[in-house]
């Protein structure tokens, strides 16, 4: 092969070689959720959630069942905001069994008994306040009852686990 064509073909692997990511890049990206919020739709932040959310290719999922506001003995309060508290408490320790963090949350779907808008205020400043700015895409479903008659919240997770 003449040292010209050599040369190309040498240029030519280097430059291709500069576009792939290096291994760790590559990894770090396949452990990360990819939050989505088009600018061309309502920014849904303030509110404590995202539009939409990627979970990486070859992902493992977990599932995590609804969490209500009951402490470590089953007791439930009647106050609507401690029982958010609470709540969210419980998923912070069901996603720590799971080895998991909240910035690995991609979906919470939560149920609030009897909704109106005066509950917005303390559901968003609970997720934000797990969550921060890594806010996962989330579903609030106004129900009349819940599982047990003095629950009044409930939040479900998907996860992603690493």
């Amino acid at each position: 092969m003449s040292r010209a064509i050599n040369n190309l073909l040498i240029g030519a692997i280097i430059i291709m070689a500069s576009g792939v990511p290096t291994a760790t890049a590559a990894l770090e990206n396949e452990t990360k959720l990819t939050i989505v919020n088009p600018k061309t739709l309502y920014d849904p932040s303030p509110n404590g959630y995202s539009t939409a959310v990627i979970v990486p290719n070859n992902a493992r999922v977990a599932y995590i069942s609804g969490q209500g506001g009951q402490d470590s003995t089953g007791a439930l309060s009647p106050d609507f905001a401690v029982q958010v508290k609470q709540a969210y408490a419980n998923l912070r320790t069901a996603l720590d069994a799971l080895g998991a963090r909240p910035d690995q949350v991609a979906k919470l779907t939560i149920f609030v008994v009897d909704h109106d808008m005066s509950k917005l205020e303390v559901l968003t400043s609970s997720v934000t306040e797990m969550f921060g700015k890594a806010l996962p895409a989330q579903t609030l479903v106004p129900v009349p009852k819940l599982a047990i008659d003095p629950m009044l919240f409930e939040v479900e997770a998907i996860v992603m686990l690493e």
